[in-house]
């Protein structure tokens, strides 16, 4: 057990500087920081107050849940009771048999907040009331009435816009852990696969990628997260996918790929991020649904190809086996895309050659000849 510690360690501290390094993280959200902002511009996110509540986290919105509701069945409590002290309705005042106070049944300050909670909420338990002697009463009513509808209005707005999140749909599209490199359809590609969780469709479902790295210009000039399209396809297309089970998404690396030039030695000395996106609509709320996953280098592995999830029982039914999902066998891969394209080429070649200069002579035949004691066969 202690003899795996220090190998245990050191993975988790490679792991974390994995993590680090990489600009969008396996879940989907993007590690940047944003520095020396101008103080003036931070007031951008108050104009647009909505969607900065809507993205704040959920303790935070439960405490200001919290603290709205209660602040404000205070504040209002406390005018309650400042009316009531000026009518003179307070047991401490001793008001005469014959007083009519302005709220019936508030008498103190925890009356007061009482009568503020019932109020706000609608309750209406019968026991405090408005008498209408007191015009200010009437006035403080409707004021916390409509304050009240705002406010309640405005709560189940936020936390109905963060359940009803695109990213909750998100959680349930599963991207395999590491990518594979492996041949298919005599062609060297870089493979991925993506799950639907549930049994409803994304509607029209697009699938692209973008390769992340750092380039150095013919000028000279450093590009950071320079950013280059990677077409990823499925054998039937890569727009509307029929995504109804686990898919294959698929990369050519061909002369136009960005990855032509590696080769199985020299992957994981590269430094480049690719990210996979996928969009599309639900098909049960119609919300838009976006979501993206990355690769490293260290991510993906040279001659290994995915399992099948996919099977079909006896009484005709298709079964997805979520077992074999990212799993991944090693199979024969060239030990670069070249390697691969020169073998075809010097096939090609030699059929050619073959094909032209191969006769078959169905006459021939083999006898001895002997010379000068020499003995040739042909």
């Amino acid at each position: 057990m202690t003899k795996h510690f220090p190998k245990r360690l050191q993975n988790r501290l490679m792991e974390r500087r994995i993590c680090q390094n990489r600009l969008v993280k396996k879940d989907g959200h993007c590690n940047i920081e944003f520095g020396n902002v101008d103080y003036h511009k931070r007031f951008v996110f108050f104009v647009d107050f909505w969607t900065t509540v809507v993205e704040t986290r959920w303790r935070y919105v439960l405490f200001h849940y919290v603290v709205s509701f209660a602040g404000s069945w205070f504040i209002f409590g406390l005018v309650w009771y400042w009316i009531g002290k000026s009518n003179g309705d307070l047991l401490e005042q001793n008001p005469s048999k014959n007083h009519t106070p302005c709220v019936n049944n508030v008498y103190g300050l925890t009356t007061a907040f009482l009568y503020s909670l019932e109020t706000q909420t609608t309750i209406g338990y019968g026991l405090r009331a408005i008498s209408g002697v007191c015009p200010g009463s009437v006035a403080l009513l409707i004021i916390q009435t409509l304050l009240g509808t705002i406010l309640n209005c405005f709560t189940c707005g936020v936390i109905l816009a963060k359940i009803s999140l695109p990213k909750k749909r998100g959680k349930t599209i599963s991207f395999s852990q590491m990518a594979v490199i492996c041949p298919k359809n005599n062609n060297l590609c870089l493979q991925i696969q993506v799950a639907n969780m549930r049994k409803s469709l994304l509607i029209g479902s697009q699938i692209y990628g973008k390769l992340l790295r750092t380039t150095i210009t013919p000028n000279g000039e450093t590009i950071i997260l320079d950013q280059v399209n990677i077409d990823l396809a499925v054998d039937a297309g890569k727009d509307n996918l029929f995504f109804i089970c686990p898919l294959t998404l698929y990369h050519v690396i061909d002369k136009s790929s960005p990855l032509y030039e590696m080769t199985e030695d020299t992957l994981h000395q590269q430094d480049f991020e690719l990210v996979v996106f996928l969009d599309g609509v639900s098909e049960s709320t119609s919300i838009f649904l976006h979501v993206r996953t990355s690769y490293i280098p260290q991510e993906i592995k040279w001659g290994y190809s995915f399992l099948p999830v996919v099977s079909r029982t006896k009484e005709g039914k298709y079964c997805v086996d979520f077992s074999n999902f990212s799993k991944m066998v090693p199979v024969a891969t060239p030990h670069c895309a070249q390697c691969l394209h020169n073998k075809e080429i010097h096939q090609d070649r030699n059929n050619h050659h073959g094909a032209k200069t191969g006769i078959d002579n169905h006459g021939f035949e083999v006898i001895d000849i002997l010379d000068s004691g020499y003995h040739t066969t042909i």
